[in-house]
């Protein structure tokens, strides 16, 4: 396999407005490729290393999916329960209405309760505004602190944009589905994570919260600048809402190589090559399964998304006649805000762990590229 393609690309992504790249390629269980280019720190021309600690950002989505499902298997819910079952505090949620003849918007009791089903498949209402009146008094309220289940006990408070069930929208869902898992294991849930899936896999650098050593391997986020024409330096991670809020949205810090411990694990169906059952392959093929329906399919649009579902909380591979992606159908994975992306196919026992620290990623750009570029080389 000659992979000089897959290295063209990203030194050239990178020399062109990405301060810093790096991609690894497992196949069957082998890692056959790994490359880094650019620079972690562009004002110190600093080389991005191994083992440097990034922001995952949604990338997490997928292993907070994973945690739920776990929950699932040992029938301790179902994904047809209403939410308010465990969450009380979305009892008697309001949908917004149309705006009356005054300008002013109503809002009204919902039609059907929010169901845990929406909150892994993104169709429960919610918007992705982290700055809305109630999560921001909650802040207030808790000191800077946030805990999980403070923070969906806040959302609640937020009327929903649509009826539950009735539109799919990229929104809050996991970091409530997160909030669910605390609630039903007991756990924390960072020490959910950590006992029952990082740990387990072997991964030592995948968490909430960084150690002094790991702190001081994470690397700065760049947002590109049109005036001036270069990457600058971002102020901050603005998911970061609390000191004790663990975003199962947004919130894990991980390496290129830790974290394809756990893409690698769902390419094998659940099990790690070292025999470690994390889900059930029946779980896994659930999560890659679509769950967009007539009245949501429509709301999932994105252009580089054509010719994917979506299933648990990741895209799928459906039409390769709509997507003109090289992968097979039941390819699935998801990506970060600040460009990061997966590629998880059990099919060829492919697995692609790619990131970036850019957060106006042209995504749309590189990562259908970097994934046909990485099928032609393997010849899958």
């Amino acid at each position: 396999m000659d992979f000089t393609p897959l290295s063209q690309f990203i030194d050239r992504i990178t020399a062109w407005r990405i301060p810093w790249a790096e991609v690894l390629v497992i196949h069957r269980n082998e890692i056959v490729f790994q490359y880094r280019a650019g620079y972690a720190d562009l004002e110190a021309k600093t080389p991005i290393e191994e083992n440097t600690m990034i922001y995952l950002y949604s990338l997490t989505k997928i292993l907070t999916c994973t945690a739920a499902l776990q929950l699932v298997e040992k029938g301790a819910i179902l994904l047809g329960d209403p939410i308010s079952d465990y969450l009380p505090a979305y009892a008697e949620m309001k949908v917004k209405k149309k705006q009356s003849d005054d300008g002013n918007t109503t809002s009204e009791p919902t039609e059907r309760p929010i169901t845990i089903r929406d909150l892994f498949t993104m169709t429960a209402g919610f918007s992705y505004d982290l700055a809305s009146p109630s999560i921001q008094e909650a802040v207030e309220r808790t000191n800077g602190k946030l805990p999980t289940r403070e923070f969906a006990t806040a959302l609640a408070k937020e009327p929903l944009q649509f009826e539950p069930g009735t539109r799919w929208n990229y929104s809050l869902c996991h970091d409530v589905l997160a909030a669910l898992v605390e609630v039903v294991d007991g756990r924390r849930f960072s020490t959910y994570v950590r006992e029952e899936i990082t740990e387990p896999l072997g991964m030592l650098d995948t968490s909430f919260f960084l150690s002094e050593a790991q702190y001081s391997r994470l690397v700065p986020v760049y947002v590109y600048d049109d005036e001036l024409r270069k990457a600058v330096l971002m102020d901050g991670d603005w998911y970061r809402l609390g000191t004790e809020f663990e975003s199962g949205g947004a919130g894990l810090l991980s390496t290129v190589s830790d974290y394809s411990l756990f893409l690698n694990m769902l390419t094998n169906r659940g099990t790690s090559p070292d025999g470690v059952r994390i889900l059930s392959a029946a779980s896994v093929d659930l999560m890659r399964t679509d769950h967009l329906t007539a009245h949501t399919r429509s709301d999932y649009n994105w252009p580089h998304q054509s010719g994917y579902g979506y299933g648990l909380g990741v895209r799928t591979h459906i039409s390769q006649a709509g997507s003109g992606s090289l992968s097979p159908l039941g390819e699935f994975g998801w990506s970060g805000a600040a460009g990061s992306y997966a590629i998880i196919d059990p099919e060829s026992q492919l697995t692609v762990m790619y990131a970036q620290h850019l957060v106006n990623n042209p995504e749309p750009y590189v990562h259908p590229r970097l994934k046909n570029i990485v099928y032609s080389v393997l010849n899958l």
